[in-house]
């Protein structure tokens, strides 16, 4: 299994560095006057250093995070607080999701996302029979997830807010816990997500545009209906790899959530289904490791990296397909983005140890 998952892992890496410096040739070009601009960063700034880091990771024995998993969690989370400080926080489209400390620039969000299945797998694994009492339990489990939802609420980021939810029920879920507590905390996070959607305009609009795409095909509906055009013009073979028209400016975000319109474009329904295949023995490998492993941390720390990953492939392809209203999520190991790649790669060169 563990040869295997090396497999897999290399096998998305190259495929996903091919698709990146073709979906951003243009955009790169424009914006950089490089037209491999996103290959040559995704490589220096995330696959290098995060096969780095994933190695040593691999070779430290997993069970220390165990002990870490406090420190770990309380260090990520003042990460996410400094993007508000303005002498290291900057952002984008009225988001504030990036730290710059001394010219390192950096997601913690990323890096959060990591340490929350560190630390409630840590928090589960120890406290089996607590976890099942609403006060000893669930509450203190309640206080650590609403206090990260808070930080990237103020962000705002709610696609790394619901795939951090995602996360955390997913593990309480596969460590059997009572199915009451689990329901009354969906349908508690339901109702707060509904109150997100409903008082910010952009939210909402992305709701419209996923109930009625053909709406406003210039406006809010633009960025899903461009991904439509771009997957149904590839048909069963894709035009060709690189010769995609849709990242010629008509589709927002090529190199981003948007990516996967571009493999359905020059790759077809071929190169699609590739991509959902590989994410797929992806999650396969990773849930039989997970069920092989006899220590209990170990075993919710695979299957918490196995639902991160998987929750963000399948939000990401649902999104830009137009099955889901758009989050703005990254497709993982084929999006571009360096601390993304960095904190995938560590994860699952935990997974590796776990594994060994």
């Amino acid at each position: 299994m563990r040869k295997r998952l090396i497999w897999i892992i290399g096998i998305l890496l190259i495929f996903g560095l091919a698709v990146l410096s073709s979906a951003g040739i243009v955009d790169a070009q424009k914006k950089f006057d490089s037209s491999y601009y996103y290959f040559y960063h995704q490589l220096i700034y995330g696959i290098l250093p995060g096969l780095v880091l994933g190695y040593v990771l691999s070779r430290v024995n997993y069970k220390i995070w165990r002990k870490l998993s406090f420190l770990i969690l309380f260090a990520a989370l003042v990460l996410v607080t400094l993007v508000f400080q303005p002498h290291f926080g900057f952002g984008a489209k009225g988001a504030v999701r990036w730290l710059n400390i001394g010219g390192l620039i950096f997601q913690p969000a990323e890096i959060l996302k990591l340490s929350l299945v560190i630390y409630l797998s840590a928090w589960f694994s120890s406290h089996r029979e607590q976890a099942r009492n609403w006060i000893y339990g669930v509450a203190p489990f309640l206080i650590v997830l609403g206090f990260a939802a808070l930080l990237l609420v103020l962000q705002p980021d709610i696609g790394t807010l619901i795939i951090v939810s995602v996360i955390a029920l997913g593990i309480y879920f596969i460590d059997g816990r009572n199915l009451k507590i689990l329901f009354s905390i969906v349908g508690l996070g339901m109702i707060i997500l509904a109150l997100l959607i409903a008082f910010e305009p952009y939210r909402f609009d992305r709701i419209r545009s996923f109930v009625n795409p053909q709406a406003d095909t210039r406006g809010i509906s633009y960025q899903v209906n461009q991904a439509k055009i771009a997957i149904g013009s590839g048909g069963i073979f894709g035009v060709g790899f690189g010769h995609s028209t849709q990242k010629f400016g008509f589709l927002p975000e090529p190199v981003g959530d948007s990516i996967f319109a571009i493999i359905g474009e020059e790759l077809g329904l071929v190169g699609a289904l590739f991509t959902v295949a590989m994410f797929v023995f992806l999650c396969l490998t990773l849930t039989q490791i997970s069920l092989a492993t006899g220590d209990p941390f170990g075993r919710l720390l695979v299957a918490g990296i196995n639902i991160w990953i998987m929750a963000q492939a399948f939000v990401n392809i649902a999104a830009i397909s137009g099955l889901l209203p758009l989050t703005g999520i990254p497709l993982p190991f084929i999006s571009y983005g360096g601390s993304a790649m960095i904190s995938l790669l560590a994860g699952l060169g935990i997974v590796l140890n776990v594994a060994s």
